[in-house]
């Protein structure tokens, strides 16, 4: 195996150490490594080896096998595979009806994937006009305030929902936000029933945010599409008009990931 040497102006090298372990490991294969062999391949001391191993099995992205010890990659890297899969996937397929969904409408389309319950938009498609809405691609948002929040927590069961909630809690953002977990339970089962999610000036006043759900081929929600847009452009028969048309090409996207099924 291979050890390549960190450049002179790596910015943190212990960062590097430790990815340069992680590398090693895979390299390895099934079989995994020592701590004698993993020392060896990275050229570090067993000491140093041992303590950043032993951080990277702390957020589980080594896996310690004793007796040994014995290292392999760990569970948490499927996790991060397969978000990224998520996200190429999602993305390509997902983009082009974005467009076609801001042609139509004019409005701020959104993509987000689901992150364990909580949304992480990863594409957006700016409407026309002068007016651009602040969406940070990346970062999960809030489940309870956002349309593509509540649509992603109305796939989950009771429990999962209130996982979701008791971490992320139900923090006020406008006067319009829902704070309380009765209220927010019968908004989900709102959600339910018509197939799409409103943030009505909930996350930011003046704006209005309408999502639906995506599946994949499992039917697992894989996230969900929204359109951004201001409450005073909008009347409530819009707001419902919207609904139907996000929710009609989610269903798309839906039946692509689906296989056409």
């Amino acid at each position: 195996m291979p050890n390549k040497s960190l450049p002179k102006d790596y910015p943190v090298k212990s960062v590097g150490r430790a990815l340069e372990i992680l590398e090693t490991v895979a390299e390895a294969g099934e079989g995994g490594l020592s701590l004698t062999e993993l020392a060896h391949a990275v050229k570090m001391a067993k000491s140093s080896t041992s303590s950043a191993a032993r951080t990277l099995a702390h957020f589980g992205l080594l896996h310690i096998e004793q007796p040994g010890p014995r290292y392999h990659l760990g569970f948490a890297l499927l996790r991060f595979g397969d978000l990224v899969s998520q996200h190429t996937s999602l993305s390509k397929i997902a983009l082009p009806l974005l467009y076609e969904l801001t042609a139509q409408t004019g409005l701020t389309a959104l993509l987000a994937m689901n992150d364990d319950g909580y949304p992480v938009f990863i594409e957006r498609v700016d409407g026309r006009g002068a007016v651009r809405f602040h969406a940070t691609l990346g970062q999960r948002e809030s489940p309870h305030a956002t349309g593509a929040g509540k649509v992603i927590l109305a796939q989950m069961d009771s429990d999962d929902v209130q996982r979701v909630l008791s971490e992320a809690g139900l923090p006020r953002h406008t006067a319009s936000t829902i704070t309380s977990i009765e209220e927010f339970n019968q908004e989900l089962n709102r959600v339910r029933l018509v197939g799409f999610g409103v943030d009505n000036e909930e996350e930011s006043e003046g704006i209005v945010c309408v999502g639906a759900p995506i599946f994949d081929h499992q039917h697992h929600c894989a996230g969900a599409i929204s359109l951004t847009g201001l409450k005073a452009d909008m009347s409530d028969g819009d707001v419902g008009r919207l609904g139907t048309l996000v929710r009609e090409h989610a269903e798309r996207i839906t039946k692509i990931l689906s296989g056409g099924r």
